[in-house]
């Protein structure tokens, strides 16, 4: 019993202890905000001589030093341009293949044959025409002239006011390459 009372008082006294240091008091020696102020100001001035100072520099003519008689290295003074013309990209793997031209990305439209893909809708205008196609998924997207879409190859030649033209190129098990032009139309609504 009386160790259990020991314990209690125990407890008591450190939470009478841990409480007493949680009032507001004024810390002696801390800085206050006129001190924060000052330090504010003394490095605003620092910076605007440092300012000055390089203007100075950029003024005055290059003073000749043995650092500047070494062409072609960087030194501390002037600044450094990396210039990777005829250098070997350094992130590229030494062990690279270039398996030829890469191919292009042909995006979500890559992933359908040519007849699977509906054309909906074409804004024809002789500088920029412009084709609203549909998917299978019944989502939409908008080509031009130039536009990868289909999964041979394909390459959108020409839009017309109500008909697309796709170049598709296929390629045999010979390695030989074959083109087709594959039309694109609006289908009519069937009804009555």
């Amino acid at each position: 019993m009386q160790t259990k009372w020991a314990v209690v008082l125990l407890l008591v006294g450190a939470l009478v202890f841990m409480t007493t240091g949680c009032g507001e008091e004024e810390m002696i020696g801390a800085p206050a905000v006129t001190d924060f102020e000052a330090e504010r100001q003394a490095l605003a001035d620092r910076k605007q001589s440092e300012k000055s100072v390089n203007q100075r520099a950029k003024l005055a003519p290059p003073k000749p030093d043995a650092a500047a008689s070494t062409e072609g290295y960087a030194t501390g003074e002037r600044d450094y341009f990396y210039d990777p013309r005829n250098k070997r990209d350094p992130f590229r793997s030494i062990r690279f293949v270039d398996n030829g031209p890469e191919q292009k990305d042909f995006g979500p439209l890559g992933d359908f044959e040519l007849g699977q893909l509906e054309l909906q809708a074409v804004i024809w205008d002789a500088l920029n025409p412009r084709a609203l196609i549909l998917d299978p998924g019944g989502r939409s997207f908008i080509i031009r002239e130039g536009a990868a879409i289909g999964k041979n190859n394909g390459q959108v030649i020409h839009i017309g006011d109500n008909l697309v033209l796709v170049k598709e190129t296929y390629e045999n098990f010979a390695g030989e390459r074959t083109t087709k032009d594959v039309e694109l139309r609006i289908r009519l609504s069937q009804g009555g």
